[in-house]
């Protein structure tokens, strides 16, 4: 059957004002705006195995529940981008579902669900898995089924790297070409086996740092991460947001938050290279034009709760700090606001790789 006629369909405390603001009165009747669009992230299904991420089938079957029962579009990734990048107006409470790593799990238990409703979703693949008939990953048959039927299959990287993380006796320029020959190497492999797949492509682990977005643009991809918040129409996509689904994130309330929730009007921060070796990173963000109630912007970081926003201009310009050195690692500042109307809230998140 092909995938046609789409139907309308934080942790701690910011999560639970979040909830508490999108399940009061009206919520039901307003979300994103047609220059917004939520794209979730999955990649295991019913796999208990690995919880951090797995969603189990009873979670997942709530959230494309909720979807259908609350008039969400759920829309082809490909056209979401297109969308955005052209000023087009989306349809009002725009999704789009990707799947990172082409896992069996896909074919097994997401696909009868999404194939029975008809509705699009985009699955990242990194095919040296596929190639060497590991287990755990669907074969290039099954692919190739889902392909005929609509699904949309991207690039993984062939060898599923930490894209920012150079080896030893590596110059930046064997470094670099490496990349190169990895990402290429995959989309080589999706069109011999799947025919032309569009040239988008998921940071392995969500890691990028400028040298590899700028690489991955330069080769003609638009790339996802996995950081959260909405997309729009000010979003760099050299590094797009999606919302990571796991047993612990995938809760229905958690959801419900994230599907309702606005592209914050980005249009410029610094730096903009997530990779630091500062312990306290400051943030620098320039705003466009927005309907969000500003004086009531809040960031939450990383294990410290809510940090205090300093105001170059207002509305316009801010900047943000976390409060305590963070170690060495994977980090995040939360940004969120109100909408004028209160029914939704404006979220982006900046994620940190802090090295020694």
């Amino acid at each position: 059957m092909v995938l046609a006629g789409v139907r309308c369909v934080m942790k701690g405390l910011m999560g639970l004002v979040l909830v508490a603001m999108l399940t009061g009165a009206g919520a039901s009747t307003v979300c994103a705006g047609g220059d917004s669009a939520v794209i979730f992230m999955y990649h295991r299904f019913g796999d208990a195995r690995f919880p951090s991420t797995n969603i189990r089938m009873d979670q997942f079957k709530e959230h494309l529940a909720y979807l259908e029962e609350n008039g969400f579009h759920v829309a082809p990734l490909d056209e979401v981008v297109a969308s955005l990048k052209s000023g087009d107006k989306l349809p009002e409470k725009t999704v789009a579902l990707t799947m990172d790593d082409a896992y069996a799990s896909v074919y097994e238990h997401a696909w009868p669900l999404l194939k029975e409703k008809g509705w699009p979703f985009t699955v990242f693949v990194g095919t040296e898995g596929v190639d060497k008939g590991y287990n755990d990953y669907m074969t290039w048959g099954q692919m190739r089924e889902l392909k005929k039927a609509g699904v949309q299959f991207a690039n993984h990287t062939a060898t599923h790297p930490h894209m920012t993380e150079k080896a030893p006796e590596e110059t930046e320029e064997q470094w670099l070409s490496r990349l190169k020959v990895d990402v290429l190497k995959a989309q080589e492999r999706l069109d011999e086996e799947l025919g032309t797949c569009p040239r988008m492509l998921a940071y392995p682990y969500g890691e990028y740092n400028t040298k590899v977005a700028d690489l991955v643009a330069e080769l003609g991809f638009i790339a996802f991460g996995q950081h959260s918040g909405a997309a729009g129409s000010t979003t760099d996509f050299r590094a797009a947001p999606r919302f990571p689904m796991s047993e612990t994130y995938g809760t229905l309330r958690s959801f419900r938050t994230k599907s309702r929730s606005l592209a914050l009007p980005v249009v410029s921060m610094t730096p903009w290279d997530p990779e630091t070796t500062d312990r306290q990173p400051e943030l620098e963000v320039f705003l466009g034009p927005g309907d969000a109630l500003w004086n009531e912007l809040s960031c939450y970081v990383s294990g410290q709760g809510r940090v205090d926003i300093e105001w170059v201009v207002p509305g316009k310009q801010f900047k943000v700090r976390a409060k305590e050195p963070f170690s060495v690692g994977r980090h995040k500042y939360n940004l969120t606001v109100p909408a004028k109307n209160r029914r939704a809230y404006h979220w982006f998140s900046r994620q940190w790789i802090v090295r020694e």
